[in-house]
């Protein structure tokens, strides 16, 4: 692996400036198509994940020479070659093969990563370095150490496949996490609902009657753009229901909507902000006023009324007249006309924690607790995460959660809690938690890291970021020196300048990367 990464290293920022443009436009192209394939059923998640880490150093360099570097699996193709020359004909039985034309299995993990059974103790700290290398806390101490990190800081790095602490600094502080937050609600999301489900959206007629009613299933990624991307259209609801009203001769209704689904306050505690829309089991487009689908954005005062609206208008289009709308008084004897669903809960969990979304996690965090007995409200939301992060064995000590997308500036999670998310979503027994680590915004070529590591960590850092006035943070997964596939989280609280700030924890990571130590 040293040789290779020795190879590899010097045309690596020459085959990132080459490769960006081809890459960024791939995976915005293959990223909706994924929801739909198949994927078998045993798949392990590191296996997955591993099999990809442990060649990070070939990704950059490969994708000049390869069609790209992400094939019809969105496994990236360069490290699914290399792995399957490492396995050989070594690779595990996976259960029944794939259709004829559907994506193969990603091989098998190289044995460097065989030991993740060990992972299931408590995390140790192994403070010396293994063969004689620079000690990590070292390497880390002096970047960690940056005034620009402000007046306090928790850090940890762990072996995903040991499950081994490597380096730790108050990792049971509870500092401000901000957008690593979600984090915690997309593992939340995925252990409660399970990464096959979907939100549905239905148009119901009342009975004998001609009153429709547009009932909200709490589907984020509802759009009403002409263009859906595969996500679940507006536009086609409407089709579908003015079909169905038209078979029964109806070409008059009286249009409802319903949002009872959700409870409690509809406006997050930070108020009107472009960053989040008030929440509401019924949206479009999450209430944005222009043609963005990511980052802030002016937003309606009602999203509910706005999707109605527009559905209405997508329903004369269809040859259906609708008086209204307005919300509904009650939906007994309803019954279902047409519906949309969202694509996989794994796609939006992808999509969260690429583009950093605010409106989908808040979602994700009231879907999590009406599937966990709890009411559909912020307060239920936060509850609800704690609850499954508790059922999934992971440490809480420090931590308290106020919502599910990071912008509470009450909420409070550990560097522990963080890389312990990241090593279970590792697990081989969960594979169900692997979109966590596929939705990792990936060193300056995907979502909120797009724009980072130009150089040195390109491509090897897949990391969720998290910014707040004072406050900034980062936790994901990076593949040193040695092959290794590590988790770590970093937090920092009390930073003045937040673009130093994020410097300092890009220095840090990619020393990380560039690091074999102990």
């Amino acid at each position: 692996m040293r040789r290779l990464a020795s190879a590899v290293r010097p045309r690596l920022a020459h085959a990132v400036r080459t490769a960006k443009p081809q890459v960024t436009r791939l995976v915005s192209t293959v990223r909706p198509l994924l929801a739909d394939l198949p994927r078998p059923r045993s798949l392990s998640t590191l296996q997955y994940t591993a099999g990809a880490a442990t060649a990070g150093l070939v990704l950059t360099a490969g994708v000049v020479t390869l069609s790209g570097p992400w094939d019809a699996t969105g496994q990236r193709t360069a490290e699914r070659d290399r792995a399957a020359a490492l396995e050989h004909a070594r690779g595990a039985d996976h259960g029944p093969g794939p259709a004829a034309g559907a994506p193969r299995p990603a091989p098998s993990a190289p044995a460097v990563l065989a030991g993740l059974g060990a992972a299931t103790g408590p995390l140790g700290t192994r403070k010396a370095p293994a063969g004689g290398g620079k000690a990590l806390a070292d390497v880390l101490g002096p970047l960690l150490g940056s005034a620009a990190l402000g007046n306090g800081h928790a850090a940890v790095v762990v072996d995903v496949a040991t499950g081994r602490r490597l380096y730790g600094v108050a990792p049971d502080k509870g500092l401000t996490p901000a957008s690593t937050t979600k984090l915690a609600t997309a593992v939340a999301a995925l252990n409660a609902l399970g990464p096959d489900h979907r939100f549905t959206t239905r148009a119901e007629l009342l009975g004998d009657t001609h009153t429709l009613v547009l009932v909200g299933g709490g589907d984020p990624t509802l759009t009403a753009h002409a263009k859906a991307d595969g996500w679940a259209s507006l536009r086609t609801l409407a089709t579908r229901t003015a079909q169905a009203l038209r078979d029964r001769g109806i070409h008059k209704i009286t249009l409802s909507y319903d949002t009872t689904l959700y409870s409690g306050s509809a406006l997050h505690p930070i108020g009107v902000n472009e960053n989040l829309a008030p929440v509401s089991a019924l949206t479009a487009d999450e209430g944005r006023r222009n043609d963005s689908t990511s980052g802030p954005a002016l937003r309606v005062a009602d999203p509910a009324k706005d999707a109605a609206q527009k559905f209405a208008g997508f329903l004369k289009t269809a040859g259906v007249e609708a008086a209204g709308p307005g919300p509904a008084k009650g939906t007994g004897g309803a019954r279902t006309v047409a519906s949309v669903s969202s694509p996989p809960l794994s796609a939006l969990v992808e999509r969260m924690l690429t583009n950093s979304d605010n409106d989908i996690a808040e979602a994700l965090a009231r879907q999590t607790a009406l599937a966990s007995g709890q009411p559909g409200s912020f307060a239920g939301g936060a509850r609800a995460i704690a609850g499954q992060l508790r059922k999934l064995g992971l440490p809480l000590t420090g931590t308290s959660f106020h919502d599910g997308s990071g912008l509470d500036r009450a909420d409070r999670l550990t560097a522990d809690l963080l890389t312990a998310i990241l090593v279970k979503a590792g697990a081989p027994d969960h594979p169900g938690l692997r979109p966590l680590l596929t939705g990792l915004p990936i060193a300056h070529f995907t979502g909120t890291l797009a724009g980072r590591y130009a150089d040195g960590a390109a491509g090897l850092v897949h990391a969720k970021t998290g910014t707040l006035t004072g406050v900034n943070t980062l936790a994901g997964t990076v593949v040193d020196q040695d092959g290794r596939l590590l988790a770590f989280a970093f937090l920092a609280s009390g930073t003045t300048d937040p673009m130093a700030a994020q410097s300092a924890l890009d220095k840090t990571a990619t020393a990380l990367a560039a690091c074999g130590c102990g």
